[in-house]
């Protein structure tokens, strides 16, 4: 009686990556930081509220002046057949 071995299948297909901008997609989310002491702002949809974060933050730190932008967009892949 001979020896079973799995064998594998293995087919290629081409990927795409996108931004999802289906209906159901999750939304793109906005959030500055401060490089200088790490504190983060509250996530938004609106790009505005983290804006408003950064002025009160640099009011509040004048020595603070640099930032990051921090961008949570979704995305998804599908293949044609």
């Amino acid at each position: 009686m001979g020896t079973v071995t799995p064998r594998s299948v293995l087919r290629y297909e081409t990927w795409t990556l996108q931004p999802d901008r289906e209906p159901d997609a999750e939304p793109v989310l906005y959030a500055m930081q401060c490089a200088v002491d790490g504190e983060t702002s509250p996530t938004s949809e609106d790009f505005a509220e983290p804006q408003d974060w950064v002025l009160r933050h640099c009011g509040q730190n004048p020595s603070h002046h640099t930032y990051r932008e921090i961008i949570t967009r979704p995305w998804r892949t599908w293949h044609q057949i």
